[in-house]
Parts: structure tokens; C-alpha cells; sequence
């Protein structure tokens, strides 16, 4: 175990260097002058000037890179260039709300993706089967923000059961206010749920039909067993490496989502920080996706040892 999470962390070096590149270069290279838009259309030439001196943008593209690198090793993001606050404390106060956004709408899209693609996996062609592949289909049809308007259009315009945005934030308390979540929460799972549905049942069928199946049934063990014991741990592999990938965007921020619900996440802050060419927090912010990334796919990866023997002997823990 020990020898494969150094492997593993080795391997993220050159990943984070090259991502770090990429994310700077793009925020170098893109349209726009950060220090005229926050000083504004009134700012002489020499004040211009004068800011971007101060905030180190007149030097050289790698020094710049270089200077940002280190803040980074010594956890100093800098200072926004809206409004002037740290750029970890917005980063700290809004990550938070989307990762109990992500936690709470991936449970509910596991749980009911998986009894869902169970059951019309055990009933191929049957009417229910056809039912949730129906539903299925429909539901990764219908976009996010599309379902976001009609519930609010439904339940906080019309019948005003739910407030149509924020967070519900009172003295900075947000957890687990569920008026505020329960909407968000359903467009997220939505999609999600038939994902997981179609991958799960998709995944089952292909095990069902294995010979150590119908071999476990011969031995005439019960069905219960036989899916619970047998067939659910090896169709599991395939759909953790879904469930991974999924929750990481997620976590990175669902932009979307966030933005029709002005729910103030992680995804919000990137929207309205490249909009307002706040580039501090956009690089900071775009770093911490690219370690949701890979600290997700790390635990993705050490899942499998434990769902398949064979991968954990073949590793070595």
C-alpha cells in the first residue's frame, strides 16, 4: 500500500506542473486587461501603469509564473482584483457549499442509480426494465438549467413552496438548509441517477452471464446471495470509475447549476471571477480543480484493490 500511494503521489508532480502551466498560460494569453477593467474607463495611461507595477504584471511571463508557483508552495494566493480580499478566504467560503451540494446529490444519484440499474438489469426486456431505460433516456435528455427554470418556475414562482436562490446563509451557518438545497440537489441527481442507472445495469448484465455465476448458481445458492456476494462486487469496478469521475466535476463545481440557482460554490466564483477578469482567484480556484481531479482518481484507484483481489495482489496491497 505504502509503495503504491508513493508511486501514485510521484506521478501527480508532473501532473500539477504541467496543469499549472497550462492554467497560467491561458489566464496570460487571454483577451483583456484585468488592471483597466478594475481601475475603469476613467484611469489615466500613468495609473494604469502605476497598478500593474504593484501588482508585478509588468515583468516578464516567467518570472510571473515563477513568483506564482512559489506563493502557491507557501499557500499565499494573493488578493482578488475586485475587491480586494484574500483569495483563500473566497476560496474557503465557497468550496464548502459546493462540496456538500456534490456529497448530498451523490448519494441520492448512487443509491437510487444503483437500485434502479440492479432491477432492470435482472429483468432484461421486461416492462420495468424498459420503464427506468426510458426514464433514463429522458432524464439525460433534459438539460440541467432547463430543469432548474421549471422548478423554480413551479415551486418558488407559482406555488412559492421553495426560495428560487442562495444558500440561505444566516451568520455564515449554511449547513444543511434544505429549502435552499432541495432544488439544486434534484438537478444534479437527475442526470446523475440515470447515468449511474444505465451504467449499473449495463455492468450487471455482463457479469450475470458470467460462468462463475451460473456456476454459483448450480451450487444452489440463493439469488439474494448470488447478486449480493458475487455479481454486485464485480459490476461495481467499471461503475466506481463513473461514480469518480462524476463526483470530481462535481466537486470542481457545478457551473451550471450553480449559476441558475445563484448558489455561491466553487463553480459560481470561476464564472463570475472570469467575467470580471479576476485572475488571482481564477488560477487559485482552477488549481483546486485539477487536485479534486486527482485526489479523486487516486481514491478511485485504491478502491479497486478492495472490489477486486486481484488488482490488490497484482499492486501489492
Amino acid at each position: 500500500m505504502r509503495r503504491f500511494l508513493v508511486r501514485s503521489f510521484l506521478q501527480l508532480i508532473p501532473t500539477l506542473f504541467i496543469a499549472s502551466i497550462l492554467i497560467f498560460a491561458i489566464i496570460v494569453l487571454s483577451p483583456g486587461d484585468p488592471v483597466a477593467m478594475k481601475l475603469g474607463t476613467e484611469a489615466t495611461q500613468e495609473q494604469i501603469q502605476a497598478e500593474r507595477t504593484r501588482l508585478g504584471l509588468d515583468k516578464p511571463i516567467v518570472v510571473r509564473y515563477v513568483v506564482w508557483v512559489s506563493d502557491l508552495f507557501h499557500f499565499n494566493l494573493g488578493y482578488s482584483l475586485t475587491n480586494g480580499q484574500p483569495v483563500a478566504d473566497q476560496i474557503a467560503n465557497a468550496f464548502p457549499k459546493t462540496l456538500q451540494l456534490a456529497v448530498i446529490s451523490m448519494v441520492i444519484a448512487v443509491l437510487f442509480g444503483f437500485i434502479f440499474g440492479i432491477l432492470s438489469s435482472l429483468r432484461p426486456n421486461s416492462l420495468m426494465d424498459m420503464i427506468i431505460t426510458s426514464l433514463s433516456s429522458l432524464a439525460l435528455a433534459i438539460p440541467n438549467f432547463w430543469l432548474g427554470l421549471m422548478m423554480i418556475l413551479v415551486f418558488s414562482v407559482r406555488l412559492k413552496w421553495l426560495p428560487p436562490s442562495g444558500t440561505g446563509e444566516i451568520n455564515g451557518t449554511y449547513f444543511l438548509n434544505f429549502k435552499y438545497l432541495l432544488m439544486p440537489v434534484i438537478s444534479i441527481a437527475v442526470p446523475q441517477i440515470a447515468v449511474f442507472a444505465r451504467y449499473m445495469r449495463s455492468a450487471m448484465m455482463d457479469v450475470l452471464s458470467a460462468d462463475y455465476i451460473r456456476a454459483a448458481r448450480a451450487k444452489g445458492l440463493f439469488e439474494s446471495r448470488v447478486i449480493s456476494h458475487h455479481a454486485l462486487r464485480n459490476a461495481m469496478i467499471p461503475v466506481v470509475t463513473i461514480i469518480g469521475i462524476q463526483f470530481g466535476r462535481l466537486l470542481a463545481g457545478a457551473v451550471i447549476t450553480e449559476a441558475v440557482f445563484a448558489y455561491s460554490g466553487i463553480g459560481r466564483l470561476i464564472l463570475v471571477s472570469i467575467m470580471n477578469r479576476d485572475y488571482p482567484v481564477v488560477q487559485s480556484a482552477l488549481v483546486l480543480v485539477v487536485l479534486i481531479f486527482i485526489v479523486t482518481n487516486l481514491l478511485v484507484d485504491l478502491s479497486y484493490g478492495f472490489l477486486d483481489p486481484r488488482v490488490r495482489v497484482a499492486r501489492g496491497y
